[in-house]
């Protein structure tokens, strides 16, 4: 059973909503605008200098397209979502052995995964991965609908990125 429609409906989501702004992250910058010469504020940008509904890339160590592989069980995959903390179900969770079971108050990546076996979506805690530094592109035949190849590695296709 293919995968396809809930990793598409997942990013769809991801990418159509924007996220409310948090008043903590909100930028509070003066501007004075010449023709009225009346203050105004622009909370288009939050403290990171990036928009307030992206991943703040000082908590994630890892960013979509990068090709990581886990430290554990050594398979490899491109990162092409990203939650700031865990956000699968409590059943899932739960089906790791208690003594590798990651924290899920940090960054969980999924994945377009492979090993020499076949090819899957992992969903992975922060603490779980590595850069990998292989060179060697991930084959996943899922990848070409979300992300393309470039010098560096991979990024979201511009229809995805909207």
């Amino acid at each position: 059973m293919s995968q396809r429609p809930s990793i598409f409906s997942r990013l769809a989501a991801l990418f159509s909503a924007r996220k409310p702004v948090e008043p903590e992250y909100e930028a509070q910058v003066a501007h004075v605008d010449p023709m009225t010469e009346a203050s105004q504020t622009d909370e288009t940008y939050g403290k990171d200098g990036h928009q307030p509904f992206a991943i703040d890339r000082r908590q994630a160590k890892f960013q979509i397209g990068e090709v990581v592989k886990h430290r554990m069980f050594g398979f490899r995959g491109v990162i092409f979502d990203v939650d700031p903390v865990f956000a699968n179900s409590d059943e899932w969770y739960e089906a790791i052995p208690e003594h590798l079971r990651p924290s899920k108050d940090q960054p969980y990546y999924h994945l377009f995964a492979e090993n020499d076996k076949t090819h899957y979506v992992a969903y992975v805690s922060e603490g779980n991965l590595l850069i990998d530094d292989s060179d060697t592109p991930v084959s996943h035949p899922d990848i070409p609908f979300v992300l393309d190849r470039t010098a560096d590695g991979y990024a979201l296709k511009r229809e995805q990125a909207n």
